[in-house]
């Protein structure tokens, strides 16, 4: 049964001591029931929040999440223009643990709501580049993982090869990205640091600015275009400006590529969806992966823009990538392009075990 917030309140008082707590009520940024979270008022007028994994899964996911938090330090704050969650307390609960945060006000908003000009979407464009314009160095000494171009490359291939060697792929899109991932040129790039889990649901916002970016579990260095890809699934003329304004933000960091494979790993969540019911052996998410691999191979054929690269032949255009992607159930929850999956990466980093430690 689901702890009540006041049972989740209580829980704070014991990971944070002296917390004073003035008010509680249920809260959530999570859409799938990931975790048990309620949101706590201090006497002092402090808001935090305090999450209870209901899953391993989740578990991972907070122990990469606090991690990532304590690499991005003060310093690392400075640089960006909207707030990261901060670490607060924790404490032991059912054989997992309530983690204390500080909590980031605002508003979520869907995909399809982002306007294009100089708000919302300019926002969210310049908020990414300021995550990838961030020294690398920092990851780095934090431990977490290190993706040379040569290793996202390698990630892609094994990606193509295991979902081909299922037999369910289309040898037209088999064709198209192998085509895509034997280009040399499309895979000369700089790394750069990168949140590596983003969606539109990372993003809190205020008055059309991004104000705060949640969920860092997949922090490290590697493909910028792998937190571009969903931006394109906005609507044309929002992708638009949200694109122009991380290129200008960017300036001469930009990579003249990026797009190419931005489109590749959209097309690719595809493929991870059928991975994903093939690992679950859930033939349910097998056979809706594969209609969807067929719309997308009937589209190839039929249209002759957005290439995946200047030697690539057509390709679906990416909105109808996204169409896809809206329509694919999330563990039983419709409308997420990020199937709820993480990140194609080599590795995810490591859960720690010493955060029973007080900060220094």
């Amino acid at each position: 049964m689901a702890r009540s917030h006041l049972t989740l309140a209580a829980l704070a008082t014991s990971a944070v001591p002296d917390l004073d707590i003035a008010g509680t009520r249920s809260f959530s940024y999570d859409l799938h029931g990931d975790f048990e979270s309620a949101l706590l008022t201090s006497r002092d007028g402090t808001e935090l929040i305090i999450r209870v994994p209901a899953s391993q899964d989740a578990e991972t996911e907070q122990s990469a999440d606090l991690i990532a938090l304590r690499a991005l330090t003060s310093g690392v704050r400075a640089r960006l223009p909207f707030d990261v969650p901060e670490y607060v307390g924790q404490t032991p609960v059912g054989g997992t643990r309530a983690v204390v945060f500080t909590f980031l006000p605002g508003d979520k908003v869907a995909l399809e709501n982002v306007q294009p000009g100089d708000g919302l979407a300019a926002s969210i464009g310049r908020a990414i580049a300021a995550v990838h314009s961030l020294p690398t160095s920092f990851v780095t000494d934090a431990g977490l993982p290190t993706l040379s171009a040569a290793d996202c490359l390698a990630a892609t291939k094994t990606l193509i090869a295991s979902a081909t060697g299922t037999g369910l792929v289309p040898a037209a899109l088999a064709k198209r990205w192998r085509e895509a991932v034997n280009d040399e040129d499309l895979w000369r790039f700089q790394p750069t640091v990168i949140n590596g889990a983003l969606t539109i649901d990372s993003f809190i916002v205020r008055e059309e600015s991004v104000v705060g970016l949640l969920g860092w579990s997949a922090l490290r260095v590697g493909d910028a275009a792998r937190d571009l890809h969903w931006v394109l699934g906005m609507r044309a003329d929002s992708a638009e400006t949200a694109i122009e304004a991380y290129s200008l933000s960017r300036g001469a960091s930009s990579d003249p590529n990026l797009l190419f494979r931005a489109t590749l790993y959209a097309e690719l969540e595809l493929a991870r969806w059928l991975m994903h019911g093939r690992e679950l052996h859930d033939q349910l998410i097998v056979d809706d992966a594969v209609s969807m691999l067929d719309g997308l191979v009937e589209r190839v054929h039929d249209d002759d823009a957005d290439p995946l690269a200047p030697r690539t032949g057509p390709i679906m255009a990416i909105t109808d990538v996204e169409a896809l992607l809206e329509a694919t159930p999330v563990e039983g929850e419709p409308g997420d392009a990020s199937f709820g999956l993480p990140p194609v990466t080599e590795e995810r980093p490591p859960a720690e075990d010493d955060f029973d430690r007080d900060d220094d």
